[in-house]
């Protein structure tokens, strides 16, 4: 993400990826947003038996006034910090842990092995929603 948004002006951290897309601006904050969530999901799973969690809407998150207006080195640097903090429990592991799960109100179980793997796909997801943006506007 840092490497994605370095360089860029307000003017284009106001731009949104896509047609009726979220701005970069909102995307920056939306990874931390997404992954902090993901991350209490992995401590809830890992400490209680399928756990129930609260899903949050991002689409709202997106439309507050911070997600809208904060510089994005906040985000990025909650980002970095978070990922700082889960990689290592990530790394400790075991086989068995990664079996273990939480219930989504909606998508039911799901396992911390899938959640990862949605997770690294996540941030490579909007990471190029932003660089192929900057492709295309020349910046």
């Amino acid at each position: 993400m840092r490497a994605a948004i370095t360089g860029l002006t307000d003017a284009q951290l106001e731009t949104p990826y896509r047609p009726g897309g979220w701005t970069v601006r909102q995307l920056a904050h939306h990874l931390p947003d997404s992954h902090i969530n993901s991350y209490v999901r992995f401590r809830l799973a890992l400490t209680e038996d399928q756990p129930v969690i609260k899903p949050y809407e991002e689409k709202l998150w997106a439309e507050l006034p911070d997600a809208r207006t904060l510089p994005v080195e906040m985000s990025v640097a909650l980002l970095e910090n978070l990922h700082a903090r889960w990689v290592p429990l990530l790394r400790s592991l075991s086989a068995a842990d990664w079996k273990r799960s939480f219930r989504h109100p909606e998508l039911g179980l799901v396992s911390l092995e899938n959640n990862a793997a949605l997770y690294a796909w996540h941030g490579r997801h909007h990471v190029a929603h932003i660089t192929k943006l900057r492709e295309r506007m020349g910046w």
